[in-house]
Protein backbone atom coordinates (compact mmCIF):
# COMPACT_ATOMS: atom_id res chain seq x y z
CA UNK A 1 0.00 0.00 0.00
CA UNK A 2 1.38 3.67 -0.53
CA UNK A 3 2.35 5.76 2.09
CA UNK A 4 0.15 8.16 2.85
CA UNK A 5 1.72 11.25 1.36
CA UNK A 6 1.85 9.44 -1.88
CA UNK A 7 -2.21 8.34 -1.60
CA UNK A 8 -2.57 12.50 -1.11
CA UNK A 9 -0.54 13.10 -4.37
CA UNK A 10 -2.83 10.68 -6.23
CA UNK A 11 -5.85 12.31 -4.98
CA UNK A 12 -4.81 15.28 -6.26
CA UNK A 13 -7.11 15.37 -9.29
CA UNK A 14 -10.23 14.84 -6.86
CA UNK A 15 -8.76 17.82 -4.46
CA UNK A 16 -8.38 20.04 -7.93
CA UNK A 17 -12.16 19.11 -8.64
CA UNK A 18 -13.67 19.44 -4.98
CA UNK A 19 -11.80 22.48 -4.90
CA UNK A 20 -13.04 24.05 -8.36
CA UNK A 21 -16.25 23.21 -7.15
CA UNK A 22 -16.28 24.89 -4.36
CA UNK A 23 -14.32 28.14 -6.06
CA UNK A 24 -17.43 28.54 -9.01
CA UNK A 25 -20.12 28.11 -5.69
CA UNK A 26 -18.92 30.71 -3.62
CA UNK A 27 -17.78 33.85 -4.75
CA UNK A 28 -20.76 34.84 -2.51
CA UNK A 29 -20.31 38.33 -1.72
CA UNK A 30 -19.77 40.27 -5.13
CA UNK A 31 -23.04 37.98 -6.61
CA UNK A 32 -24.98 39.23 -3.54
CA UNK A 33 -24.44 42.79 -3.78
CA UNK A 34 -24.63 43.17 -7.84
CA UNK A 35 -28.17 41.11 -7.36
CA UNK A 36 -29.62 42.91 -4.20
CA UNK A 37 -28.96 46.39 -5.94
CA UNK A 38 -30.65 45.03 -9.60
CA UNK A 39 -33.37 43.86 -7.64
CA UNK A 40 -33.61 47.12 -4.95
CA UNK A 41 -33.68 48.33 -8.37
CA UNK A 42 -36.17 46.28 -9.90
CA UNK A 43 -38.61 47.01 -6.91
CA UNK A 44 -38.94 51.34 -7.63
CA UNK A 45 -39.88 50.77 -11.06
CA UNK A 46 -42.43 48.08 -10.29
CA UNK A 47 -40.65 44.76 -11.88
CA UNK A 48 -39.93 41.63 -10.12
CA UNK A 49 -36.21 40.61 -10.19
CA UNK A 50 -36.82 38.02 -12.55
CA UNK A 51 -38.26 39.79 -14.88
CA UNK A 52 -35.14 42.31 -15.08
CA UNK A 53 -32.83 39.22 -15.74
CA UNK A 54 -34.67 36.84 -17.71
CA UNK A 55 -33.90 37.75 -20.84
CA UNK A 56 -29.58 37.50 -20.62
CA UNK A 57 -29.25 39.11 -24.70
CA UNK A 58 -30.86 42.40 -23.48
CA UNK A 59 -28.12 44.71 -22.42
CA UNK A 60 -26.08 45.18 -19.38
CA UNK A 61 -28.87 46.98 -17.55
CA UNK A 62 -30.90 43.82 -17.84
CA UNK A 63 -28.02 41.05 -16.28
CA UNK A 64 -27.99 39.44 -12.96
CA UNK A 65 -25.22 38.38 -11.03
CA UNK A 66 -25.65 36.29 -7.64
CA UNK A 67 -23.59 33.30 -4.93
CA UNK A 68 -21.02 31.59 -4.26
CA UNK A 69 -17.13 31.14 -5.45
CA UNK A 70 -16.94 32.67 -4.08
CA UNK A 71 -18.01 34.29 -7.96
CA UNK A 72 -18.55 37.13 -8.23
CA UNK A 73 -17.63 31.87 -5.18
CA UNK A 74 -22.25 32.38 -7.14
CA UNK A 75 -23.45 35.33 -4.92
CA UNK A 76 -25.79 34.76 -2.40
CA UNK A 77 -27.65 37.63 -1.11
CA UNK A 78 -28.15 36.32 2.31
CA UNK A 79 -30.03 39.57 2.80
CA UNK A 80 -33.04 39.13 0.60
CA UNK A 81 -33.55 36.75 -1.68
CA UNK A 82 -36.60 37.73 -2.40
CA UNK A 83 -37.72 38.33 -6.34
CA UNK A 84 -39.13 42.23 -5.89
CA UNK A 85 -42.31 42.23 -3.62
CA UNK A 86 -43.92 39.27 -5.00
CA UNK A 87 -41.90 36.41 -3.16
CA UNK A 88 -42.12 36.70 0.79
CA UNK A 89 -40.84 33.18 0.87
CA UNK A 90 -37.05 34.55 0.48
CA UNK A 91 -37.67 36.49 3.15
CA UNK A 92 -35.14 35.03 6.33
CA UNK A 93 -36.95 34.08 9.05
CA UNK A 94 -37.35 36.49 11.73
CA UNK A 95 -34.66 37.46 14.21
CA UNK A 96 -33.80 35.81 17.25
CA UNK A 97 -34.72 38.93 18.84
CA UNK A 98 -36.73 40.67 16.64
CA UNK A 99 -38.69 43.17 19.51
CA UNK A 100 -36.02 45.54 20.25
CA UNK A 101 -36.05 48.73 18.22
CA UNK A 102 -31.98 48.72 18.46
CA UNK A 103 -31.64 45.76 16.49
CA UNK A 104 -33.91 46.56 13.55
CA UNK A 105 -31.86 50.03 13.09
CA UNK A 106 -28.73 48.05 13.28
CA UNK A 107 -29.89 45.48 10.54
CA UNK A 108 -31.46 48.66 8.68
CA UNK A 109 -27.81 50.45 8.43
CA UNK A 110 -25.82 47.53 7.99
CA UNK A 111 -27.79 46.76 4.93
CA UNK A 112 -27.53 50.18 3.78
CA UNK A 113 -23.80 49.67 4.35
CA UNK A 114 -23.67 46.62 2.12
CA UNK A 115 -25.43 48.30 -0.84
CA UNK A 116 -22.44 50.36 -0.68
CA UNK A 117 -19.61 47.69 -2.08
CA UNK A 118 -17.28 48.69 0.74
CA UNK A 119 -16.53 45.97 3.29
CA UNK A 120 -13.73 47.53 5.71
CA UNK A 121 -16.52 50.15 6.16
CA UNK A 122 -19.59 47.59 7.03
CA UNK A 123 -17.23 45.59 9.26
CA UNK A 124 -16.54 48.32 11.26
CA UNK A 125 -19.91 49.01 11.44
CA UNK A 126 -21.08 45.69 12.85
CA UNK A 127 -17.89 44.72 15.10
CA UNK A 128 -19.12 46.87 17.65
CA UNK A 129 -22.14 44.79 18.00
CA UNK A 130 -20.52 41.52 18.03
CA UNK A 131 -21.82 40.61 21.53
CA UNK A 132 -25.44 41.53 20.57
CA UNK A 133 -27.20 37.74 20.82
CA UNK A 134 -29.73 38.23 17.71
CA UNK A 135 -28.75 36.11 14.42
CA UNK A 136 -29.62 38.32 11.99
CA UNK A 137 -26.87 40.75 13.09
CA UNK A 138 -24.07 37.89 13.45
CA UNK A 139 -24.69 36.02 10.30
CA UNK A 140 -24.80 39.54 8.44
CA UNK A 141 -20.92 40.33 10.17
CA UNK A 142 -19.72 36.91 9.40
CA UNK A 143 -20.72 37.73 5.51
CA UNK A 144 -18.71 40.98 6.60
CA UNK A 145 -15.68 39.33 7.96
CA UNK A 146 -15.41 37.30 5.37
CA UNK A 147 -15.65 39.91 2.66
CA UNK A 148 -12.99 41.74 4.70
CA UNK A 149 -10.47 38.88 4.35
CA UNK A 150 -11.40 38.68 0.91
CA UNK A 151 -10.40 42.22 0.25
CA UNK A 152 -6.99 42.26 2.66
CA UNK A 153 -6.68 38.79 1.15
CA UNK A 154 -5.37 40.24 -2.37
CA UNK A 155 -2.28 41.57 -0.80
CA UNK A 156 -2.14 40.03 2.69
CA UNK A 157 -3.41 36.09 2.31
CA UNK A 158 -2.82 35.23 6.27
CA UNK A 159 -5.26 38.42 6.56
CA UNK A 160 -7.89 36.03 4.84
CA UNK A 161 -7.15 33.60 7.15
CA UNK A 162 -7.89 35.35 10.10
CA UNK A 163 -10.72 36.41 8.87
CA UNK A 164 -12.12 33.75 7.50
CA UNK A 165 -11.79 31.77 10.83
CA UNK A 166 -13.55 34.84 13.02
CA UNK A 167 -16.68 34.90 10.29
CA UNK A 168 -16.72 30.98 11.12
CA UNK A 169 -17.25 32.13 14.93
CA UNK A 170 -20.11 34.68 13.84
CA UNK A 171 -21.46 31.66 11.46
CA UNK A 172 -21.75 29.55 14.18
CA UNK A 173 -23.38 31.66 17.20
CA UNK A 174 -25.68 32.87 14.26
CA UNK A 175 -27.13 29.34 13.80
CA UNK A 176 -27.24 28.46 17.48
CA UNK A 177 -29.53 31.51 17.98
CA UNK A 178 -31.74 30.44 15.17
CA UNK A 179 -31.99 27.37 13.14
CA UNK A 180 -34.71 28.44 10.89
CA UNK A 181 -32.89 31.13 9.61
CA UNK A 182 -31.74 30.20 6.22
CA UNK A 183 -28.89 32.70 6.03
CA UNK A 184 -27.68 31.17 8.77
CA UNK A 185 -27.23 27.56 7.24
CA UNK A 186 -25.73 29.24 4.04
CA UNK A 187 -22.85 31.51 5.84
CA UNK A 188 -22.47 28.62 7.65
CA UNK A 189 -21.85 26.24 5.02
CA UNK A 190 -19.57 28.60 2.99
CA UNK A 191 -17.72 29.48 6.19
CA UNK A 192 -17.52 25.49 7.28
CA UNK A 193 -15.75 24.99 3.64
CA UNK A 194 -13.16 28.10 3.92
CA UNK A 195 -11.85 26.76 7.15
CA UNK A 196 -11.28 23.35 5.03
CA UNK A 197 -8.72 25.44 3.25
CA UNK A 198 -6.54 25.88 6.16
CA UNK A 199 -6.85 22.68 7.48
CA UNK A 200 -6.18 19.90 4.51
CA UNK A 201 -7.85 18.64 2.12
CA UNK A 202 -8.75 15.37 3.83
CA UNK A 203 -10.64 17.54 6.54
CA UNK A 204 -12.21 20.06 3.71
CA UNK A 205 -13.39 16.57 1.47
CA UNK A 206 -14.78 15.33 5.22
CA UNK A 207 -16.40 18.71 6.13
CA UNK A 208 -18.39 17.82 2.68
CA UNK A 209 -21.23 16.22 3.90
CA UNK A 210 -21.79 19.32 6.37
CA UNK A 211 -21.62 21.99 4.13
CA UNK A 212 -24.33 20.04 1.80
CA UNK A 213 -26.23 19.40 4.60
CA UNK A 214 -26.52 23.11 5.59
CA UNK A 215 -27.31 24.26 1.96
CA UNK A 216 -30.29 21.60 1.93
CA UNK A 217 -31.45 23.12 5.00
CA UNK A 218 -31.00 26.65 3.75
CA UNK A 219 -33.04 25.64 0.55
CA UNK A 220 -35.89 23.75 2.69
CA UNK A 221 -36.13 27.04 4.66
CA UNK A 222 -36.29 29.66 1.97
CA UNK A 223 -36.91 27.33 -1.88
CA UNK A 224 -37.03 30.35 -3.47
CA UNK A 225 -32.41 30.55 -2.55
CA UNK A 226 -31.62 29.45 -5.96
CA UNK A 227 -27.60 30.35 -4.90
CA UNK A 228 -27.42 27.35 -2.31
CA UNK A 229 -29.65 25.09 -5.37
CA UNK A 230 -26.37 26.06 -7.53
CA UNK A 231 -23.71 25.39 -4.76
CA UNK A 232 -25.77 21.61 -4.48
CA UNK A 233 -25.67 20.56 -7.44
CA UNK A 234 -22.35 21.83 -8.21
CA UNK A 235 -21.06 19.62 -5.18
CA UNK A 236 -22.77 16.84 -6.75
CA UNK A 237 -21.32 17.27 -10.32
CA UNK A 238 -18.30 17.43 -8.47
CA UNK A 239 -18.35 14.26 -6.79
CA UNK A 240 -20.36 12.68 -9.60
CA UNK A 241 -17.37 13.90 -11.94
CA UNK A 242 -14.81 11.24 -10.34
CA UNK A 243 -12.84 9.06 -12.54
CA UNK A 244 -13.24 5.48 -11.19
CA UNK A 245 -9.32 5.20 -9.94
CA UNK A 246 -10.39 8.87 -7.62
CA UNK A 247 -13.21 6.86 -6.26
CA UNK A 248 -10.73 4.30 -5.52
CA UNK A 249 -8.49 6.38 -3.68
CA UNK A 250 -11.00 8.54 -1.98
CA UNK A 251 -12.65 5.53 -0.39
CA UNK A 252 -9.24 3.88 0.61
CA UNK A 253 -8.76 7.23 2.50
CA UNK A 254 -12.35 7.73 3.69
CA UNK A 255 -15.24 4.98 5.00
CA UNK A 256 -17.77 6.69 3.39
CA UNK A 257 -16.87 8.95 0.40
CA UNK A 258 -18.92 11.27 -1.21
CA UNK A 259 -20.68 10.27 -4.21
CA UNK A 260 -23.47 11.54 -6.78
CA UNK A 261 -25.02 11.55 -9.69
CA UNK A 262 -25.13 13.85 -12.83
CA UNK A 263 -28.86 12.96 -12.57
CA UNK A 264 -28.89 14.85 -8.82
CA UNK A 265 -26.82 17.44 -10.14
CA UNK A 266 -29.08 18.66 -13.37
CA UNK A 267 -32.05 18.56 -10.93
CA UNK A 268 -30.46 21.33 -8.55
CA UNK A 269 -29.31 23.27 -12.05
CA UNK A 270 -32.72 23.18 -13.29
CA UNK A 271 -34.33 24.43 -10.42
CA UNK A 272 -32.19 27.32 -9.36
CA UNK A 273 -32.78 28.67 -13.38
CA UNK A 274 -36.76 27.89 -12.63
CA UNK A 275 -36.85 29.69 -9.75
CA UNK A 276 -34.55 32.74 -11.05
CA UNK A 277 -34.13 32.09 -14.81
CA UNK A 278 -30.81 33.93 -15.69
CA UNK A 279 -29.56 34.48 -12.41
CA UNK A 280 -25.68 33.34 -12.76
CA UNK A 281 -23.46 32.44 -15.35
CA UNK A 282 -21.65 30.26 -14.17
CA UNK A 283 -25.33 28.16 -13.68
CA UNK A 284 -25.84 27.86 -17.49
CA UNK A 285 -22.10 26.59 -18.18
CA UNK A 286 -23.00 23.69 -15.78
CA UNK A 287 -26.59 23.31 -17.02
CA UNK A 288 -24.85 22.75 -20.25
CA UNK A 289 -21.52 21.01 -19.13
CA UNK A 290 -24.36 18.17 -17.12
CA UNK A 291 -26.14 17.90 -20.20
CA UNK A 292 -23.00 16.93 -21.78
CA UNK A 293 -22.26 14.25 -19.48
CA UNK A 294 -25.67 12.81 -19.81
CA UNK A 295 -25.17 12.83 -23.77
CA UNK A 296 -27.83 15.45 -24.65
CA UNK A 297 -25.87 17.88 -26.95
CA UNK A 298 -28.80 19.86 -27.98
CA UNK A 299 -30.50 20.90 -24.55
CA UNK A 300 -26.49 21.55 -23.73
CA UNK A 301 -25.66 23.38 -26.77
CA UNK A 302 -28.96 25.62 -26.01
CA UNK A 303 -27.57 26.65 -22.55
CA UNK A 304 -23.92 26.98 -23.35
CA UNK A 305 -25.27 29.85 -25.86
CA UNK A 306 -26.99 31.20 -23.92
CA UNK A 307 -23.78 31.45 -20.89
CA UNK A 308 -22.05 33.05 -24.47
CA UNK A 309 -24.66 36.14 -24.82
CA UNK A 310 -24.58 36.55 -21.06
CA UNK A 311 -23.10 40.23 -20.29
CA UNK A 312 -19.50 40.30 -18.95
CA UNK A 313 -19.76 41.96 -15.15
CA UNK A 314 -17.87 39.85 -13.48
CA UNK A 315 -14.57 37.58 -13.19
CA UNK A 316 -17.28 34.95 -12.98
CA UNK A 317 -18.84 36.15 -16.09
CA UNK A 318 -15.49 35.80 -18.16
CA UNK A 319 -14.68 32.61 -16.63
CA UNK A 320 -18.09 31.55 -17.98
CA UNK A 321 -17.53 32.99 -21.63
CA UNK A 322 -14.17 30.77 -21.89
CA UNK A 323 -15.70 27.65 -20.63
CA UNK A 324 -18.99 27.89 -22.45
CA UNK A 325 -16.51 28.39 -25.70
CA UNK A 326 -14.11 25.19 -25.25
CA UNK A 327 -17.49 23.15 -24.54
CA UNK A 328 -19.06 24.18 -27.64
CA UNK A 329 -16.19 23.65 -29.34
CA UNK A 330 -16.36 19.65 -28.33
CA UNK A 331 -19.69 19.76 -29.23
CA UNK A 332 -18.50 20.57 -32.84
CA UNK A 333 -20.90 23.97 -32.98
CA UNK A 334 -19.45 26.75 -34.88
CA UNK A 335 -19.35 30.22 -33.01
Amino acid sequence: MAAPSEKLMKLLPLIRDYARSFNGTYGHSLRERNLSQLRTRGNKIGKTAAQLHCQPKRPSSCTKLPLVFIPGLAVVKAVSFGFGNSAPAAKESPPSNPGAAKTQTIIAEADRLYEDNDPIQLYNYLIQFKDIENDGILWRLARAACDKGKFLGRKDKTQRRVCVYEAFEYAKKALALNKENFACHKWYAILLDYTGEYEGMKQRISNAYTVKEHFLKAIELNPRDSTSMYSVGYWCYAFADLAWYQRNIAAALFASPPKSTYEEALGYFQKAEEVDPGFYSMNLVMLGRTYMHLGKPEPATHYLKMAIQYPVKTADDEQAHKEAQELLKKLGVKQ
